[in-house]
């Protein structure tokens, strides 16, 4: 098949949309598919290094759901997205967050090809999907299967759009996060707990930092290494110093050929975002590095770990459970191993292989029952419904 992933995001910012188109076109190329990935682009190196990546459109950061997301907001890229589509010879168009502006939805509107649409957000409103429903769903009714990360993502969408949604969850390449060495330094007789998120409210990292204040005390060899990047990282090294926290190790950025590393070196992985999340990958990075989880108990989170089995699951927004459950698992290790095991069984449930399996199979039965798709006429009442 000739096949065009569609993708709103910032190709060269790391992030759980990106790296999901990623690992979907080379696991579909390994399949002898020809693969052609359409994204906006910071780095025009790294678009030009990829003859199978069209670049379309510079990022631009848009404040959305608590986070930033990076995506294109030129109007003036509709003639050559059209191009693109209809031209391509496409056999199916996947569009992940099919809604999303500019570009997937304009390619959306003007394929005349087989469209699969992938919604990986979750949030408890939408107010674009509010207000804009009464055109978007035009657009949605141009998909010939609609697929959801996660049961989560799922029903946020469908309380907008109603339809039929195939659950298909993110993915997981084992093979990069086992049998990895851990940094020397880290493994240094200390207990290592592991924070990796961007640095932003809704990760939830000032609870995790605070959990830690309270334990440090009681633990004098334990270690909080936080990896990643964001808004509040000034803030949280002003906490970290206000409160003279010895063992706080701020990574920063870590690129993704040396996060299994960190991983490696952690004994408890521990994850308190506030919401919003539809999926857990982090969790499953540290499920298939075998290590076992402290996290809060919201929807996404609940897809993929159950509690007691492969981690912890606590009251979203409090640091007592957050210490406690940290202290059960600090205090036995003989149940970290246990957990670390039972999450590793679980992550290969997720392994990309298994993933793209049933993506293709959504493929396969787009195409096969696909009738020339719906135009979408451009006279929108804003009204919500």
């Amino acid at each position: 098949m000739k096949i065009g992933l569609v993708s709103a995001y910032d190709y060269a910012h790391p992030g759980g949309v990106t790296e999901h188109v990623r690992h979907l076109a080379a696991g579909l190329r390994r399949r002898g598919h020809e693969v052609t990935v359409f994204a906006p682009c910071s780095d025009r190196e790294l678009a030009e290094a990829d003859h199978d990546f069209i670049r379309v459109g510079r990022p631009f950061p848009i404040p959305m759901h608590g986070s930033v997301a990076r995506i294109t907001v030129s109007l003036h890229l509709t003639n050559r997205i059209k191009h693109y589509v209809r031209d391509g010879g496409f056999d199916v168009i996947h569009y992940h967050e099919p809604l999303m502006p500019v570009l997937p939805v304009t390619a959306l509107r003007f394929s005349k090809t087989c469209n699969v649409g992938t919604f990986h957000a979750f949030a408890r409103s939408n107010v674009g999907y509010y207000y804009g429903k009464p055109l978007l769903k035009r657009y949605v009714r141009r998909l010939h299967a609609r697929i959801a990360v996660s049961n989560p993502a799922r029903e946020f969408v469908r309380h907008y759009f109603p339809g039929d949604y195939r659950v298909i969850p993110n993915g997981i390449d084992l093979s990069r996060f086992q049998n990895q060495p851990p940094y020397p330094e880290l493994r240094d007789g200390m207990c290592n707990l592991l924070f990796v998120g961007r640095l932003e409210y809704r990760k939830g990292l000032g609870y995790l930092l605070r959990a830690f204040a309270q334990l440090k005390p009681q633990y004098p060899k334990l270690r909080l290494i936080i990896v990643g990047d964001g808004p509040l990282r000034r803030w949280y090294s002003n906490f970290v110093a206000r409160k003279q926290l010895d063992d706080v190790v701020m990574a920063g950025y870590v690129p993704a050929s040396e996060l299994p590393r960190y991983y490696a070196s952690c004994d408890i992985f521990c994850s308190p975002a506030t919401g919003d999340e539809s999926f857990g990958i982090v969790l499953l990075e540290a499920m298939a590095s075998g290590k076992p989880i402290v996290a809060t108990s919201i929807d996404g989170f609940r897809e993929v770990v159950t509690h007691g089995r492969e981690g912890l699951l606590v009251e979203r927004k409090s640091r007592r459970q957050l210490a406690y459950a940290l202290q059960t698992l600090i205090n036995n290790s003989a149940l970290r191993q246990e957990m670390g095991t039972a999450g590793l069984a679980q992550a290969r449930q997720y392994d990309w292989e298994r993933v793209i399996d049933q993506v293709a199979d959504v493929y396969k039965r787009a195409i096969d029952l696909a009738q020339p798709a719906p135009a979408v006429r451009l006279e929108p009442s804003l009204s919500p419904r």
